[in-house]
């Protein structure tokens, strides 16, 4: 059986893992945020990011999904959508 978070929920998540994993400054994570031009991740770092996530919720992002994520509400609906 899926997992299910509310949006606030995996909007949380993200950010505990953002700020506590990447060591991002709290006060720059926000919907709109690009995750590599605001928050300078990198590839590596989306790689990481979709591993954290994965464990997270259970399921794996399709890479091809991945690689659409540039904002912090693309990978909260990418996720949402994903557990669908």
């Amino acid at each position: 059986m899926s997992k299910t978070f509310t949006h606030d929920e995996i909007l949380n998540k993200l950010t505990e893992i953002l700020v506590e994993d990447f060591e991002i400054n709290a006060d720059l994570i926000n919907p709109e945020a690009n995750l590599f031009d605001d928050l300078e991740l990198d590839s590596i770092d989306a790689v990481d990011l979709a591993v954290k996530l994965q464990y997270f919720t259970d399921k794996k992002i399709a890479p091809e999904n991945f690689k659409k994520i540039r904002t912090v509400n693309d990978v909260v609906n990418a996720i949402e959508e994903l557990l669908k």
